[in-house]
């Protein structure tokens, strides 16, 4: 499994935000191409302004799938106007985990 963590401040109106979220994991679920071998979350560090994204997909032909998504390059231009430049991403493979999420 391959992953990658992706974080920013940001603290700007959460409505914005949030429905750019909402939206990107909506259409990565509807797309069946990708539906269950890429997932997504976001989350808000207890900071309240860092923001945590984790995306886990199984193989690089999936994530350039989703790569290859209009949805994916809004997305990604809305995160870093969100972040103010070029969000912190840190990409790894997965070797150990436990079992079930």
């Amino acid at each position: 499994m391959h992953c990658i963590t992706i974080t920013y401040k940001y603290s700007g109106p959460e409505d914005a935000w949030r429905h750019a979220m909402q939206t990107f994991i909506s259409a990565i679920d509807k797309d069946a191409d990708i539906a269950g071998k890429f997932t997504y979350q976001v989350s808000v560090a207890d900071d309240g302004e860092t923001r945590i994204h984790w995306g886990r997909w199984d193989t690089q032909d999936t994530l350039k799938t989703l790569q290859s998504r209009d949805y994916f390059a809004a997305f990604a231009s809305r995160v870093r106007v969100f972040a103010g430049g070029q969000p912190q991403n840190t990409g790894a493979d997965v070797h150990f985990k436990t079992a079930g999420w």
